[in-house]
């Protein structure tokens, strides 16, 4: 193991059997940061001459936590599905088209914009208080 391979408490990340949840986590909230940046900055500007490198990198961001995500869900729980989980796949889901609705829709970005942060609200409270 190199010696920069080391994770949290000197846990690796890489492992030859396994990925540590810790590898998902990281990459899972990496890519909700690079999704919401993105799409904020489509609502922000929404040139036509940005479209295709902002859907390409939300698309590429969007995957990232989906496959990030069930590795969280594989690792952790088990694949043992729970009601809160099916609202964040619609979260997820809901919050990866508005990036290229911004483009469409330029005179709603106020709406959603707002509606862009509710969807991340109930995606939060659902991942930190898991209601149901």
């Amino acid at each position: 193991m190199s010696p920069g391979a080391h994770g949290i408490n000197g846990v690796s990340l890489f492992s030859t059997n396994h990925m540590n949840p810790a590898f998902y986590h990281l990459l899972h909230v990496f890519a909700l940061l690079v999704l919401t940046a993105h799409t904020y900055m489509a609502f922000a500007n929404p040139d036509p001459e940005n479209r295709k490198r902002t859907v390409m990198i939300t698309g590429i961001a969007s995957l990232l936590m989906l496959v990030s995500g069930f590795g969280l869900f594989a690792k952790i729980y088990h694949n043992q599905w729970a009601g809160w989980i099916v609202v964040k796949l619609f979260c997820w889901l809901g919050f990866t088209a508005l990036g290229g609705i911004a483009y469409r829709k330029a005179h709603l970005r106020g709406l959603l914009s707002f509606l862009g942060l509710a969807i991340l609200l109930i995606a939060l409270v659902m991942v930190y208080l898991k209601p149901f």
